[in-house]
């Protein structure tokens, strides 16, 4: 946190696909309690990959903790413009609108939270490793009930979303 508070995480950026990192992030849950949608034909991501697994790991841990038991949490990912947008959507007690940004910062937690939920970091380092990325990290509401934290990272200029794409723009 001192390092981010300083500004001295020095990202090494390179194109990454999505689905090479977000399955090894999940290894601190449960196997059962994700639901993953990573299609393989996402465009690639310019991206920190060692940070990028610490954001998802950091989120999903989080989503974990506080959704309902008997619901696993979403993690799926699309792309939209520019951006490669990743969700992480529970079914917990959901956070309100006016405490929405104070989850990001350093030593907050929501409510009451679970046994073992740490010092309060978890989602402050993830925003800051976000943010050295070039991406963004924020918090809605998920319909229904829940928070769904949505990681918005830049498209790596590499690989269309299709296969075939590139093929027909070169014809």
């Amino acid at each position: 946190m001192s390092r981010l508070q300083t500004g001295t995480v020095t990202p090494l950026i390179r194109e990454i696909d999505l689905d090479e990192v977000v399955p090894m992030a999940l290894g601190g849950v449960p196997e059962d309690s994700v639901e993953l949608d990573v299609p393989e034909t996402l465009p690639m991501v310019s991206v920190d990959k060692g940070l990028l697994e610490r954001v998802v790991a950091n989120v999903v841990e989080n989503a974990v903790k506080y959704s309902r038991q008997d619901e696993p949490v979403l993690v799926s990912a699309s792309a939209i413009a520019d951006r490669v947008e990743l969700r992480v959507v529970d079914r917990g007690p959901g956070v309100p609108d006016e405490a929405k940004e104070r989850i990001f910062e350093p030593f907050q937690r929501y409510g009451d939270a679970p046994r073992g939920a740490g010092v309060g970091l978890g989602l402050a380092v993830a925003r800051g490793f976000a943010e050295a990325m070039g991406g963004t990290i924020n918090a809605e509401d998920t319909p229904g009930g829940g928070l769904t934290m949505v990681l918005s990272l830049r498209r790596a200029r590499g690989r269309n979303p299709e296969p075939g794409i590139a093929a027909a723009v070169a014809s």
